[in-house]
């Protein structure tokens, strides 16, 4: 009888285990989370600005805007390009397809010369788009 006890135990102990474990890939998956949570503030604009500060309400839209970012040594990006600034606005007709209800956000250095920003959305208005914003930073209320 003893024989056939542990001819019975080894059988138990052999058997393929039929679950799952999804332990390992709920790691993965946390961990793939964590790198995604941290990396995607900085995928927002590549082009690094000192933005002005203002009080102002943000903006609404589902569609994505195109972003014009204006450095402080007067350098223009269309989203991450850098190009002249006579070659904004045909840049802006070939991606949009001339339509001319896409929103398009102006970001300028704070230092920044105001007449240069405001030939490039003088530009931008006189090409037909009406939907142009100026990028600002909330201002700290606590002082």
């Amino acid at each position: 009888m003893a024989a056939a006890i542990t001819k019975s135990k080894r059988k138990q102990k052999r058997q393929l285990m039929s679950e799952i474990n999804i332990t390992p890939f709920v790691d993965v998956m946390l961990v793939l989370l964590v790198v995604f949570m941290v990396t995607a503030p900085m995928m927002i604009s590549g082009i690094n600005v000192n933005l002005p500060q203002a009080a102002a309400a943000p903006l609404s839209g589902n569609d994505e805007p195109l972003t014009i970012t204006v450095t402080d040594k007067g350098q223009v990006y269309l989203q991450d390009i850098l190009m002249e600034s006579t070659e904004l606005v045909p840049k802006l007709i070939a991606i949009t397809k001339e339509k001319k209800d896409s929103r398009i956000l102006v970001r300028g250095d704070k230092d920044t010369n105001y007449g240069t920003i405001m030939s490039i959305v003088g530009a931008i208005n006189e090409a037909g788009y009406n939907h142009i914003s100026l990028i600002t930073q909330m201002e700290d209320k606590k002082k």
